[in-house]
């Protein structure tokens, strides 16, 4: 039986960076992977911040960048705004996974591929004991000192150690296409509960002329792929844009939520495992990295006091609560407030947004990765807009002391 210091459950960007620093450190480090290839399939649309660039050190999978955005209400509403800089970058999603998983062996983590967890079977001497399978069916046990789970939303880690999940799953269906419904140099965002209610469709630039064209909704009973036709339907009425045969297709689920705890006696989670995701946007490739390089460090202090109790790994829970829990939580609210509104609503509201001075204050101060930083600022630059929305915004973001004081955020871009 294999005895490693920390198991880590799945190669995406989240496990991968939590396994290569701890790998750096030292540690004993096994990463293993459900799918025969690392990157594949394809999970999420690619569309990241310079952030994520950082945090991977690297570019080399960068396909374009992103410079403006187009957003579309239910009926004829539209809103365009561009920068002069790029404001994200689409990525090859592929690439980077396997980047990450190639740094994490080259800091000393040993990747298994074709395996995935199973289950606890027990504990020796105080070292618990997974389960894994490979691809063939051939079981055998690990002894490992502590485990991350990085094995997304339906993870097999959280239930094994118990940690409930209360969490909205939102269903996503992308598909590639060969052609671009508009501007190349943006990215499209459409609003109606016709399109995708609970979220929105989109499409996101693939750098070679196509694009990655896709919705995500709530599971009212009505299927991802049903809501993504209708939006090809949208498309093809708004931009003459006529449906060809896609190259591939993505269908996913998106974690929306807060989970009460994300760590436990001898385990961690991160990433969609621990619905460490952008509730605005569904995104959670930053989030999950940043979660993970948080992660690793109260990992390591653990493992080198040889305390890996639920006390000491709480510590975990502490940190990316502190950096990114408020910005989670604001957006968890407009996104109540948001399931409220009606068509009507989403529709007066991007016209609001049409307003120029709205469009120059998006521009300065849109953040991907931190966007109620910018709702506040267009909420109490616009009272019309506030007008358009229920009364709870202008009482969360507006001046009175009504505010809720964990919404300040003029610490978070302490983030990387």
């Amino acid at each position: 039986m294999e005895d490693v210091d920390v198991l880590v459950v799945g190669a995406g960007p989240a496990g991968s960076t939590a396994a290569a620093s701890l790998a750096r450190h030292g540690h004993r480090v096994l990463l293993v992977e459900e799918h025969d290839r690392v990157g594949h399939p394809v999970q999420c649309a690619g569309l990241v911040s310079e952030r994520v660039l950082e945090l991977a050190g690297s570019r080399r999978f960068v396909v374009g960048p992103v410079r403006g955005a187009e957003v579309y209400g239910p009926g004829r509403a539209h809103l365009r705004f561009q920068s002069p800089t790029p404001r994200a970058f689409v990525i090859d999603r592929a690439g980077l996974d396997v980047f990450l998983a190639d740094r994490a062996a080259r800091a000393g983590a040993r990747i298994e591929t074709g395996t995935k967890f199973d289950r606890l079977v027990g504990a020796v001497n105080g070292v618990a004991v997974a389960r894994l399978t490979r691809a063939g069916g051939e079981a055998f046990d690990v002894r490992t000192r502590l485990v991350i789970g990085a094995d997304g939303v339906a993870s097999a880690v959280a239930r094994a150690f118990r940690l409930r999940r209360p969490v909205e799953i939102l269903p996503a269906f992308e598909a590639e296409f060969p052609e671009c419904p508009a501007d190349p140099d943006s990215v499209g965002v459409y609003l109606g509960r016709t399109i995708a209610p609970g979220l929105f469709g989109w499409w996101i630039p693939d750098g070679a002329g196509g694009a990655r064209i896709g919705v995500a909704a709530t599971a009212d009973g009505t299927t991802a792929r049903s809501y993504f036709d209708r939006f090809c339907e949208r498309l093809r009425s708004l931009h003459g844009w006529r449906l060809r045969s896609p190259t591939s297709y993505i269908v996913s689920g998106i974690p929306i939520g807060r989970v009460p705890r994300t760590s436990g006696a001898r385990v961690l989670l991160v990433g969609d495992a621990a619905a460490q995701v952008k509730p605005l946007s569904g995104g959670g490739i930053f989030t999950g990295m940043r979660c993970a390089e948080l992660a690793a460090a109260t990992a390591h202090d653990a493992l080198t006091r040889d305390d890996l109790g639920a006390a000491t790994l709480a510590a975990y829970d502490a940190a990316w609560q502190k950096e990114l829990g408020a910005e989670i939580d604001g957006a968890l609210y407009l996104r109540r407030l948001f399931l409220k509104l009606t068509d009507d609503e989403l529709e007066r509201i991007v016209e609001a947004l049409g307003a120029a001075d709205l469009e120059a204050t998006i521009v300065a101060f849109g953040d991907i990765d931190f966007p109620t930083g910018v709702a506040r600022r267009l909420l109490r630059q616009s009272p019309s807009l506030v007008r358009l929305v229920p009364k709870a915004l202008s009482a969360l973001f507006g001046d009175s002391g009504l505010r809720a004081p964990d919404l300040d955020f003029g610490s978070r871009r302490q983030a990387r």
